[in-house]
């Protein structure tokens, strides 16, 4: 795996007239990882120092090469449990790190509201293989591990034989069906650096926790955290009643809330003396894809996403129920019914949170250019199709109704996916583009499922079509209506709250 890289240099740039809500946002949660995007706030020194503070990785084309875009973004924000460079505070000083804590972070298409899903670190799952970037320019194909009885957890995404951000970026897509732009990651080190750069963050407890391994110890009451044991309440699980990751989870939730309402709350972005300082120290903790790896980039990313008021901004998990392949149940597995459901509306720009109104009027995305343009005749269609949609038998069924009532020349059946797929996906090479617009045509998919890959990155031969959870019969389409499943366990970011 390459190592990250510590940007320097940089031109000069003047200080935007936009207001300073404008140019800068931070989203953070110590060992939970969330976002800092920040600009430069005056002067060639500052920018230098902010820009130098910044580490990247490349993750070749897991990840959009565009700052921003028209349309929805999801950034994927991971708090890595990493040790290094923080001696034997907190055991394993030598652990390289794995995606202790995952965020997908949802910005709608018209910027009025955000989801913010956790991505339970236990889940068992396939991992699919990884292009990794080298240290010398080459790539390295992490191999993939398909889902089964010996699968591996989803943290195991990050770290794990050489795997990289990247990596992690992979899999969430293979898991929701959503395009994954950036990702950011901090480690342990920056819920201290970060809860102590904003004076605190506040929080209510409606009962005390006391953790002796991670020596929190609270009363009940509202309480102000920084520092160190900022850090012990994001990390303990051992004080909460079922001393599980998916209520530890749901605290951490609760203190992000707290962080983006103690940032907007004592006017942090409007004083430039606050907002160098938080900004320095959260550039610091901050490693981001090469793609946003400056901070110039982050602004305009900061920017764009700066309009979603904290009303709107919904916390969520992942649906999981219990690993029914273990007897005693450390691991959960992803709800086939409700999270495909939970993804779908995220694809659809479905709000979750109760306050649905949007800031200012909506953007609409211009029609998608993988829809459009020329679509190749049913014969000259050349289509691999897998199952990992969870029904039996929808690959066979497949290529029977493409052949039979849609006249496809050449669909085959690849039999199972080597893991559960959330939404249908079409893997394709840009010449087969008019191909994969007549497929899309036939079956109802929607843009999200088209995924074209680089050219030179695509394997010879037919398209690759992988059924998904949204799949529900061969000719009904699967670009239906989404629907937020019952019972979704949501945290309203302005939500105030006792927990515990």
């Amino acid at each position: 795996m390459p190592g990250p890289r510590r940007r320097g240099g940089g031109r000069r740039r003047s200080a935007p007239g936009a207001s300073r809500r404008k140019k800068a946002l931070l989203w953070t949660a110590g060992a939970v990882g969330f976002v800092l995007a920040a600009t430069a706030i005056g002067g060639y020194v500052v920018y230098e120092r902010l820009n130098g503070n910044i580490t990247t990785v490349d993750v070749g084309d897991a990840g959009s090469k565009s700052v921003t875009h028209d349309g929805p973004m999801n950034i994927l924000v991971i708090g890595t449990d990493s040790r290094q460079g923080l001696g034997d505070r907190y055991g394993d000083p030598g652990s390289v790190g794995h995606a202790d804590t995952t965020i997908l972070f949802h910005v709608a298409a018209d910027r009025g509201s955000a989801t913010a899903m956790s991505i339970p670190r236990d889940i068992v799952t396939g991992i699919p293989d990884c292009p990794t970037r080298q240290k010398d320019g080459t790539t390295k194909v992490v191999p993939g591990t398909p889902q089964g009885l010996t699968s591996p957890k989803f943290n195991e995404s990050l770290g794990q034989d050489g795997r990289d951000p990247g990596c992690t970026m992979r899999l969430v897509e293979q898991m929701t069906g959503l395009k994954v732009d950036h990702f950011m990651m901090v480690n342990f080190e920056a819920v201290k650096t970060l809860s102590s750069a904003v004076g605190g963050v506040d929080v209510c407890l409606a009962r005390p926790l006391v953790d002796p391994k991670s020596h929190l110890d609270l009363s009940a009451g509202r309480h102000t955290l920084e520092g160190e044991q900022a850090l012990q309440f994001v990390r303990t699980r051992h004080a909460l009643r079922d001393q599980s990751d998916l209520d530890r989870i749901k605290l951490q939730q609760n203190f992000l809330g707290a962080m983006i309402r103690k940032i907007k709350s004592q006017g942090t972005l409007t004083s430039p003396a606050k907002l160098f300082r938080l900004a320095d120290t959260a550039t610091k903790a901050l490693t981001v894809d090469s793609a946003i790896g400056s901070v110039t980039r982050l602004s305009s990313l900061a920017q764009d996403i700066a309009a979603v008021d904290t009303r709107h901004i919904t916390f969520t998990t992942v649906p999981v129920v219990d690993n029914p392949d273990e007897k005693v149940h450390a691991t959960v597995v992803v709800d086939r019914t409700r999270a495909p459901q939970l993804f779908a509306a995220l694809r659809d720009d479905v709000p979750l949170s109760k306050a649905a109104g949007h800031a200012g009027p909506a953007r609409r995305p211009a029609p998608d250019p993988r829809l459009t343009g020329p679509k190749a005749p049913p014969s000259a269609v050349e289509v691999t199709v897998l199952n990992g949609s969870g029904i039996n038998g929808a690959a066979r069924t497949t290529v029977t109704w493409l052949r039979d009532a849609e006249g496809v020349g050449r669909p085959a059946n690849g039999g199972n996916a080597p893991a559960p797929l959330a939404a249908t996906a079409l893997r394709y090479a840009p010449a087969q583009a008019d191909q994969a617009r007549a497929l899309a045509a036939m079956m109802g998919l929607p843009a999200s499922a088209l995924r074209p890959a680089a050219d030179g990155t695509a394997p010879p031969g037919p398209m690759t079509l992988t059924l998904g959870g949204d799949f529900t019969a061969a000719g009904t389409p699967v670009d239906a209506p989404p629907a937020v499943p019952a019972g979704l366990q949501k945290t309203e970011a302005d939500s105030t709250a006792c927990v515990g």
